[in-house]
């Protein structure tokens, strides 16, 4: 990774990393859009032919939907301290989504006047997991679990078919796991075309969610008109904010770990300790000798930076104007640094808090905005699945304590009728 100082990276590369991850899906829009009109139209005719055609995978109607036996087969290739891995996860989301939930609250703003809000569950979710070169199991607990946390009744999961392999065992697991009602083995834009608009084989849902590749998130800008989608998923990231007090070995271990995800995943250090980016920059070299997926680190450390800045408060402004998807800080006091955060996806304090922890064993989501979204959008949970309504209840009391400021700004806007709704209860009243 190259090092570069604040003043350079202004001037140079800024505006690169402010636009990052953003896809230009101008050159897909038109074949995504004949996808999306041929699954509407033909449904599951539609999905054997692309499953066919992209996936090099024969599928009959029958064979679309996975069955209870391949998911109860799905286990025995799995071995004890796999399938407890996903259990443990499965149950700490679970535990740190039910958190979220208020299902009502009420409160009095004057004698006998009573306001309060309901969350309602979603009918139906939608979950897409990739395919291709890997597999995601976390992904589909990430957002299945809060989906069912919140009380949707039924939320299913599409998945491409890989050839001579089929979808992956650990995936079925932790959709079992996880409570999902139906898998598909069907992916890309036509799986989300179905999702949206229903076959004969599978229902349609009310919200679409995970992360995908262009293709997919093409066909979730298509469909959003009608069904909702969750915030469009970018390259993964990760900025880590760190002073002279951190460990080199912690802080490059953590960048590679992003790195590895994806060659145009971004890492970033930002940092005030110039002897901490030299350390940095040589551990990234020796540790990168030790790992897998060599090729795809170094592809996306290419583009990475070790920036130096004049002081912490230079980091941390640099790091809310790159709003990144994961922010790590190592620093000697890393709560004072958070309380000046105000973008990330995720925030993890401290050298024995690693990203990792966040996107497998501690309960928080891993499904979180990237690309710079992170500055308007918040990460999955299950919020995203409930809808709220406010209600109203008054007494007598509070119909008095109500009217006269009712009637008075339905009156000033022209609105007799209003008026009228609120003085009539008196007037039969009396």
């Amino acid at each position: 990774m190259r090092i570069i100082s604040s003043q350079e990276f202004k001037k140079t590369d800024l505006d690169k990393f402010l636009n990052r991850g953003k896809s230009d899906l101008s050159s897909i829009v038109s074949s995504v859009q004949q996808i999306v009109k041929n699954v509407k139209e033909n449904g599951d005719v539609a999905l054997m032919d692309y499953t066919n055609k992209f996936d090099k995978v024969s599928l009959k109607p029958s064979t679309l939907r996975v069955s209870e036996t391949e998911i109860k087969q799905a286990y025995t290739k799995l071995n004890q301290k796999q399938i407890d891995a996903l259990q443990n996860a499965a149950d700490n989301i679970a535990i740190f989504h039910k958190k979220q939930i208020k299902a009502k609250w009420t409160m009095q703003t004057s004698e006998g006047v009573t306001l309060g809000q309901v969350m309602r569950p979603l009918a139906s979710v939608g979950v897409y997991a990739p395919g291709g070169k890997a597999t995601y199991p976390s992904s589909v607990l990430m957002s299945a679990i809060p989906a069912k946390v919140a009380g949707v009744d039924r939320v299913i999961v599409c998945s491409p078919p890989r050839q001579g392999e089929d979808i992956s065992s650990a995936l079925l697991v932790a959709a079992d796991i996880a409570g999902v009602d139906e898998v598909y083995r069907v992916g890309g834009a036509q799986a989300i075309a179905a999702m949206a608009y229903g076959t004969d084989s599978m229902k349609p849902v009310a919200k679409i969610v995970g992360p995908g590749n262009v293709y997919v998130t093409a066909a979730k800008i298509e469909v959003s008109r009608d069904v909702a989608i969750d915030v469009p998923a970018g390259p993964s990231e990760v900025l880590v904010i760190a002073d002279e007090t951190a460990n080199p070995a912690y802080v490059a271990a953590d960048l590679l770990a992003q790195a590895e995800h994806d060659p145009q995943a971004w890492a970033i250090l930002v940092t005030c300790s110039k002897k901490i980016a030299n350390d940095v920059q040589k551990q990234i070299t020796i540790q990168l000798k030790t790992l897998s997926r060599t090729p795809i680190i170094e592809s996306s450390l290419q583009k990475g930076l070790i920036i130096t800045t004049k002081d912490i408060d230079e980091a941390i402004a640099l790091s809310n104007l790159i709003a990144p998807e994961h922010l790590q800080i190592q620093t000697k006091e890393p709560n004072a640094v958070f309380s000046k955060i105000r973008n990330a996806g995720a925030v993890f304090l401290g050298r024995y808090s690693p990203v990792s922890f966040g996107d497998y064993s501690s309960g928080l989501n891993h499904v979180l905005p990237t690309a710079g979204y992170a500055k308007i959008y918040s990460g999955l949970s299950s919020l995203d699945f409930v809808k709220t309504m406010n209600f109203l209840e008054c007494t007598k009391e509070g119909f008095d304590n109500l009217k006269e400021t009712a009637v008075t700004i339905a009156e000033m806007e022209g609105f007799d009728a209003h008026a009228k709704a609120v003085s009539i209860r008196e007037e039969k009243e009396e």
